[in-house]
């Protein structure tokens, strides 16, 4: 689970149990300590997971730009079938 993903979804109104629960490779004393860190330094957070956004979004346009997105579906498919003759 991503640091993206607590914060997301604890923001959404999930309690520490509820993300725990949802997400079980975390253990809720790491919820409740993650979530104590946010709400001490939430704007410091916010800055870095705005960031990261922006990161991902700068790699997302470079991928697409790189490898054409449009009708890989179609071709994976192809390739699929040709590997199942």
């Amino acid at each position: 689970m991503t640091l993206d993903t607590l914060v997301a979804t604890f923001e959404d109104g999930a309690t520490p149990e509820e993300i725990a629960q949802q997400f079980p490779s975390v253990e809720l004393a790491d919820v409740y300590a993650v979530i104590a860190y946010y709400l001490e330094r939430r704007t410091d957070v916010r800055a870095y997971l705005a960031k990261r956004e922006a990161t991902r979004e700068l790699v997302r346009s470079q991928n697409e730009q790189r490898f054409d997105p449009v009708g890989v579906r179609e071709r994976l498919l192809r390739r699929q079938r040709a590997s199942d003759i």
